[in-house]
């Protein structure tokens, strides 16, 4: 009973932490410029979080559980906004699913090796991570149009909606964001495997 209470803890915690690290979830009105930051902080704590939580109870699937505990917490989250009244496009609930499958993969694929789970895995969410959320993110109407008609009552300075004439800059964060999360990913990732260990 106290080993399947520590799984339940450990579970928790890392998933307030990776919900934490940042917004976990996007808004339609500032997803374009906030993708960069997104993908760094949430490709990082997917990674650290999942691999922690996988090698606490040494079995292949866990990371994929992990995901999908955060999953539905942000489905809830997007219920809560549409309840108060925004469109269902305002919130775009993360992929972390698919790359946590890759992690579980890899894990099983080198016979619950906890380093090239860390290395391998952690770089296949950092590379993953931002392409399924671009894609995602793709699929939704006109951010501007929601971000006009629906602002947020507490949105801070550096969120605040941008002029349509500042479209030609929306490319570069994606291209960034997805690298920095693919370079940045690995070395957290270990960093929290060895604290784990400590």
């Amino acid at each position: 009973t106290t080993h399947y209470l520590f799984i339940v803890v450990v579970a928790v915690n890392s998933t307030l932490l990776t919900i934490n690290a940042g917004d976990y979830i996007f808004y339609t009105d500032w997803m374009r410029t906030s993708f960069v930051v997104f993908s760094i902080s949430q490709s990082t704590m997917l990674a650290v979080g999942a691999i922690y939580y996988m090698l606490f109870t040494g079995v292949p699937g866990t990371a994929t559980y992990y995901a999908t505990i955060m999953t539905i917490y942000t489905w809830v989250a997007k219920g809560a906004w549409f309840a108060l009244g925004y469109p269902y496009d305002f919130i775009v609930v993360p992929i972390w699913i698919p790359s946590a499958m890759l992690l579980d993969l890899t894990y099983w694929a080198t016979r619950r090796n906890k380093h090239a789970a860390i290395i391998i895995g952690g770089t296949l969410i950092g590379l993953s991570f931002p392409l399924f959320n671009m894609v995602n993110l793709l699929l939704i109407r006109d951010p501007l149009e929601v971000a006009f008609k629906y602002p947020r009552p507490t949105l801070p300075a550096y969120m605040t909606p941008i002029e349509p004439q500042v479209g030609k800059f929306y490319n570069s964060p994606v291209a960034l964001g997805a690298g920095a999360g693919a370079v940045l990913t690995v070395p957290i990732a270990a960093l929290g495997a060895k604290l784990n260990t400590w």
